[in-house]
């Protein structure tokens, strides 16, 4: 009985190892994708479809890139002016769409949320006016999306800090203009505030503000805010999103932060950050399969340089390396007991070998 269970648990642990090594040893995931002066400045992973959303800033479409680099066009909104942008996007699986923030170039006034069907040909379900009747001198700048499980969206404005509510069916409002997101004076030089936003399921938004480098907790039922304590500066915080294990991933041109929380969000920790090639410009950060985090390399900065011309994008797969190192360390620890059964294994065949011996004889 004994020698059985050892051979089962050494096999079991062997059989572990061997698949767990070459995930932990492969390279991070990049994918490099071609598309004429695209310029995505947001992704969002569709589940249902196992491919990756991104939208451009000089036109309003959005393209599916597959894990191989393939692209298809699902969204080419003739009905919006051509030189719009779609900013901000993200895929809600559980209404069947998919949420674009809308900028027109032409009229800086006129920013909206688009909502597509998920399932193809993609038809427009709503293009929802983002309006501030209560400014007169500073234009809307919609930027970034998220979604309750309830169907309502929430749009960041990065020129007024304040936040929209889009209903199911496409009606928009000011949901949250707290005064705490301009208690902390903004870098001058840097006009970008709340900018990306994420939903938790707990019933709150974490919203991250670029000119100030800050984080903020909004409740999703009356807009209060508060300014979330974390013990490291964040430098020009993009876009963020949500892993399943409630990690929150921050990114910034120049880093990727990894943040945990142990009081839904009264306070973070920084526990680890990973440097980007800045000369890409990632602005944009998901959650893909296996809960695997990926960043955009869209060149936004290139372009919003209306005579730039490029064609080639890519998404890069990000890990953090602390965890990295303690995935590694389970591993060599899996290995030793693995040894140590196999020793164990090998002194019971030699005892069993013996007392046959001794039988015989």
């Amino acid at each position: 009985m004994s020698f059985t269970i050892t051979k089962s648990i050494l096999i079991l642990t062997l059989v572990f190892i061997f698949f767990q090594v070459p995930t932990f040893a492969s390279s991070p995931h990049l994918i490099n994708f071609r598309s004429p002066n695209l310029y995505p400045e947001s992704l969002s992973w569709d589940r249902t479809a196992q491919h990756f959303i991104v939208g451009s800033l000089r036109h309003p479409t959005l393209l599916s890139v597959s894990d191989a680099g393939v692209i298809n066009t699902l969204v080419s909104d003739d009905s919006i002016p051509a030189n719009s942008s779609f900013l901000g996007i993200t895929v809600d699986v559980v209404h069947n769409r998919i949420l674009a923030v809308v900028h027109s170039h032409s009229q800086p006034s006129n920013s909206a949320l688009a909502a597509y069907d998920l399932r193809s040909p993609h038809r427009r379900l709503f293009l929802a006016a983002l309006h501030d009747t209560t400014s007169t001198t500073t234009a809307p700048a919609a930027n970034d999306v998220a979604f309750d499980f309830s169907g309502n969206a929430f749009v960041t404005n990065s020129a007024s800090n304040f936040i929209w509510k889009v209903d199911l069916e496409g009606k928009s409002s000011v949901f949250s203009k707290s005064k705490t997101f301009t208690k902390t004076p903004g870098i001058p030089e840097m006009p970008c505030g709340l900018n990306g936003i994420a939903y938790c399921s707990k019933g709150y938004l974490i919203v991250a503000q670029s000119n100030t480098g800050n984080l903020y907790k909004v409740d999703s039922e009356d807009g209060t805010a508060r300014k979330i304590q974390l013990n490291k500066e964040l430098n020009s915080p993009d876009g963020i999103a949500f892993r399943r294990d409630g990690v929150l991933v921050v990114v910034s041109k120049e880093k990727l932060y990894f943040i945990k929380s142990d009081n839904s969000w009264s306070d973070g920790v920084v526990y680890d950050e990973t440097a980007l090639d800045a000369e890409c410009f990632a602005t944009s950060v998901t959650v893909g399969a296996e809960d695997r985090v990926y960043v955009l390399y869209g060149h936004v900065d290139e372009g919003i340089m209306g005579n730039s011309q490029r064609d080639e994008f890519s998404i890069l797969e990000v890990r953090s390396e602390d965890e990295s190192r303690g995935d590694a360390v389970w591993v060599y620890v899996l290995i030793g007991f693995g040894f140590a059964y196999f020793l164990v294994w090998r002194f019971q065949m030699r005892q069993l070998y013996t007392n046959m011996n001794k039988k015989i004889a």
